[in-house]
């Protein structure tokens, strides 16, 4: 790579946008160039537009301090000077996919953060290490939109990636019926303890449409492409319940799991060690070197102890053991802000420039 590719974040003032900002300074290939959000931030340094708002620990990088918060509906003033964008906006699903179609439009690939394009048929969602191969439909959606270079790709929901990829580890042995409960963070909502007060000391039992996307989007996740769509699996069949918990960061899962040929106990952890994606192949950036980490203690993994592991991109696996009812029952961790949200997006916009779905315009 002959120079860093320009980078702009589009809802760049968020938690999401905040933690994109944070993850592409100083990073080995992008460099922030182009930063927008609405109306009420447009004008403003970056820094003006975040302040008393900034919510990850410590302070806004000093190469985005003085970048001019752009309107984000003016899309040609976005884009003018950069390669990709992120995406990251608060905003009716509606106006999302017409905002990340019209990106695309002008020729800018979108990685998009959102739930908007999950299910639109042409459109690749993503973890790097499962299902890279999703990549290829992206010709298809290029000819819809009518553009040689322009395209989407989106990443799942932060709540599967707990549990999805130590599944996926042992597809070869057919899951059959898989039922989680996930423990999810407060900043899954954009929150800290500061501005959410009513989650110290409590547990809410409802996220709204969190289960539905934990039980559909891993079939998507473990889908084919057919004919410039994705289809998705048919099974296994998953059910979910998805529960709010006073924790700051990382989404913790209770996996229950049977299997079509139940495997031994030492051939699951013989996985989950072996197992290595696309990304660890290449050598991405932001990959971690061990995609799924087993912790061999009783009362790991937890979620303030073991969130960070391999920077907070990788999951961390623990508690295997047979059960009564399914074959196995397992816990899984992930960081919901790093590998959940931006650093699953930045790992993917790494993906598509090793593979060249992105280049230097």
């Amino acid at each position: 790579m002959t120079r860093k590719l320009k980078v702009g974040i589009v809802g760049g003032t968020g938690m999401v946008g905040q933690r994109f900002v944070q993850l592409l300074d100083r990073h080995p290939w992008f460099e922030v160039a182009s930063i927008a959000a609405s109306a009420g931030s447009a004008g403003k340094t970056y820094e003006e537009a975040v302040q008393g708002r900034w919510k990850l620990d410590g302070t806004v990088p000093e190469a985005v301090k003085n970048i001019v918060v752009q309107d984000a509906s003016k899309i040609d003033r976005v884009t003018d000077g950069v390669d990709f964008v992120f995406c990251a906006v608060d905003m009716s699903k509606s106006e999302i996919q017409a905002l990340e179609e019209a990106y695309a439009k002008t020729g800018t690939p979108v990685v998009s953060n959102n739930s908007a394009h999950r299910w639109t048929p042409d459109v690749p969602m993503v973890i790097p290490e499962i299902n890279p191969n999703h990549l290829d439909v992206i010709a298809a959606q290029r000819k819809r939109l009518g553009t040689p270079t322009g395209f989407i790709a989106v990443k799942p929901n932060c709540s599967i990636q707990s549990y999805v990829p130590a599944l996926h580890a042992l597809l070869e042995f057919g899951p059959t019926n898989v039922a989680v409960t996930t423990y999810q963070a407060i900043s899954g909502a954009g929150k800290t303890f500061a501005d959410w007060p009513e989650m110290t000391d409590n547990v809410i039992p409802y996220i709204g449409g969190e289960e539905e996307k934990s039980e559909q989007e891993p079939l998507r996740i473990w889908g084919r492409v057919d004919n410039g769509e994705i289809v998705k699996a048919a099974g296994p069949l998953i059910t979910t319940q998805c529960i709010r918990v006073p924790v700051s960061d990382g989404h913790l899962a209770a996996v229950f799991v049977s299997f079509g040929n139940k495997p031994e106990k030492e051939e699951i952890l013989r996985r989950w060690r072996e197992f290595e994606g696309r990304p660890q192949q290449l050598g991405l950036p932001s990959a971690p070197k061990r995609f799924l980490t087993y912790f061999e203690e009783e009362n790991r993994p937890q979620t303030k102890l073991d969130r960070d592991t391999e920077r907070g991109m990788g999951v961390a696996v623990g508690r295997l053991r047979e059960d009564t009812l399914f074959d196995y029952k397992f816990v899984g961790l992930s960081h919901n802000t790093l590998r959940g949200a931006a650093g699953g997006a930045v790992l993917i916009a790494e993906l598509l420039t090793a593979e060249k779905y992105i280049q230097a315009k």
